[in-house]
């Protein structure tokens, strides 16, 4: 049982500095001279050293032989080779003291690269842009992952200081401003975070705490070994860390279907039990959601108070995969598993969450994927037509605006933004925007290289189609080109595209949350490209809809019935790629 807390603990009258080192012989921590730390049974190396308060940089020194930060660091201001701070996280002054979060129906969410947000590039910068969304009907912001990565440039899943927001972007208390600002406008705060493994650069846990790291191994290295208590126990602690000092509203954890675990779910089972213990100690709205190629339906429950070890919704990438192939034809890659009557995939996502739900995946070689989730509320499914992995793992990170027709890509948004799943936007899908979002890092030499020759290795169709085109990713010119223009939003075709945006959450907000407590999926079912589904809503009433999923006008028809909410109220046809929603 771990009976230590990862990171640096400030005291009366200085600070104890505590590394988990298992595998080392000796540790000191260097401050203004280096200073022995005892060893327990544990492997656990301990000392508190007085005068030493918040500001005190240090490293630790192992074996006499490689001088290491805290695997627990607060901050890097040097950047992950450099010394750690202390930092006193008790110290900030929040204003939005009253702030206890939204609940998760009100959601309405956006996908945001700290980095390329502003041409700035800072959580200062980003301040001036949250009216926008606010008036824009974001609900929601989900940050992409800011543990401290190696470079000036990373989309963010590089991390290996899990517990040190990136100062490429600001320090603490910049961080803090940014949500504090963001609670005082009515905006909840996410944050994505990576507990399936550690980036390529930086990472010295298996020097001194190999026991960190199984066999196993993810597409991105050697697996984390969570069957070891203190492992275990890093991870819940980072997850509280980020929800208790900095007030985060929630946590996305990426690709947990690679996470290594005894029974695959303890470590999310515990985490979700922590989170919740301190939903309760703060009467705090905190939302876990996931990301899951799995699509384990039985890990989700989008109740106010869900059982412990449930996560609150899942990003869908079916829905989003249903509608590319619907836009764009594309079947390369797992697009192969929505070819065969992709508006049907459609309507099973529309009426009970995930289209693979059990089913065979070709692109798995036949094996079955999924779980029945057709009796979750449909606020446990977030869905989306665009987000940093489809733009970014794209060879050249274009997105969906400049391949799909536009009345095709308007219809979708209409179906996405008021349908009683959770929505969510990729920053500056609001408006249109037309910057690509292209994979970026900032590494060194044969890292730098080895990346080169993955992508090369990954996308070897793309590099004979478009050769010199595709961007490099160390090139810092490529984070450049994703830095959103938001000079767009002061002329069309932006300005209409986030007039069209507007009025549909505008919609969403008056007709559709005030209903979906208590939601339920119905049915949905498509004849000759007209697809028809219906919810029952939380206060009785039924929600429908009808959408042209083609080039050419079709029937109406006279099954649906109800108040129109969105849509042009024609009796004898639908038009072309167009969308009607009735309540009653």
């Amino acid at each position: 049982m771990n009976v230590h807390h990862f990171g640096p603990e400030l005291t009366h009258d200085g600070t104890r500095f505590r590394l988990w080192a298992p595998a080392a012989k000796r540790v000191d921590v260097l401050l203004d001279k280096p200073h022995p730390l005892t060893r327990d049974a544990a492997g656990w190396y301990i000392a508190e050293i007085p005068g030493m308060g918040a500001g005190a940089r240090y490293k630790f020194r192992v074996d006499d032989e490689i001088d290491v930060p805290d695997p627990a660091s607060a901050f890097q201001p040097d950047d992950v080779f450099g010394p750690s701070e202390v930092i006193d996280h008790s110290a900030f002054k929040w204003r939005a003291t009253a702030w206890r979060g939204r609940p998760w129906h009100e959601a309405v969410v956006l996908e945001a690269h700290v980095g390329t947000f502003t041409p700035e590039g800072t959580y200062r910068a980003m301040i001036d842009k949250l009216d926008h969304l606010v008036a824009t009907g974001i609900t929601a912001i989900e940050l992409m992952p800011l543990a401290d990565f190696a470079g000036r440039r990373n989309w963010g899943y590089d991390g290996v200081l899990w517990y040190a927001p990136d100062s490429a972007y600001g320090r603490p208390d910049d961080l803090k401003t940014l949500i504090d600002e963001a609670h005082l406008r009515g905006l909840m705060v996410m944050l994505d975070v990576v507990y399936n493994h550690f980036g390529p650069e930086g990472n010295y846990l298996g020097r001194y705490a190999p026991a960190f790291f199984t066999d196993a191994k993810t597409p991105w290295g050697s697996a984390i070994d969570y069957r070891v208590p203190e492992v275990h126990a890093f991870a819940i602690e980072n997850a509280v860390s980020w929800l208790r000092n900095y007030r985060f509203d929630g946590l996305r954890l990426d690709a947990v279907d690679t996470i290594i675990d005894e029974d695959g779910v303890s470590v999310l089972r515990d985490l979700s039990v922590a989170a919740g213990r301190l939903a309760a100690e703060t009467g705090r709205h905190i939302n876990l959601v996931l990301e899951n190629g799995e699509n384990r339906a039985s890990l989700l429950d989008a109740t106010e108070k869900p059982p412990h070890g449930k996560y609150r919704a899942q990003w869908n990438d079916d829905y989003h995969h249903v509608w590319r192939v619907l836009l764009t034809g594309e079947s390369q890659g797992y697009y192969a598993d929505y070819q065969h009557a992709p508006a049907d995939q459609l309507a099973r996502a529309l009426s009970s969450g995930y289209v693979y739900q059990g089913h065979a995946s070709k692109f798995r070689g036949g094996k079955r994927r999924g779980e029945p989730s057709g009796a979750l509320p449909p606020t446990c499914f977030i869905d989306f037509l665009q987000n940093h992995d489809q733009i970014g793992n794209r060879p050249l990170g274009d997105r969906l605006v400049t391949v799909a027709k536009p009345a095709a890509l308007e219809t979708a948004l209409a179906v996405t933004l008021i349908a009683p799943a959770t929505p969510m936007l990729f920053m500056g899908e609001e408006w249109g925007a037309t910057s690509p979002f292209p994979f970026f890092c900032d590494f060194k030499g044969d890292l730098a290289d080895a990346v080169r020759q993955g992508r090369r290795k990954e996308f070897a169709w793309a590099f004979e189609k478009y050769g010199n085109d595709i961007p490099d990713p160390l090139d810092e010119k490529t984070m450049r080109s994703a830095v959103l223009d938001w000079m767009a939003l002061a002329h069309d075709p932006g300005r209409r595209r986030l007039a069209l945006v507007r009025d549909l959450l505008t919609v969403r907000h008056r007709e559709i949350t005030p209903r979906l407590a208590g939601a339920r999926f119905g049915e949905a079912h498509v004849a000759n490209d007209l697809l028809t589904a219906h919810w029952q809503m939380g206060d009785g009433k039924t929600l429908q809809l009808a959408v042209n999923l083609s080039d050419r006008d079709l029937p109406a028809t006279s099954e649906i019935k109800g108040t129109l909410i969105w849509g042009r109220a024609l009796s004898d046809h639908i038009p072309a790629w167009s969308v009607r929603w009735y309540i009653g």
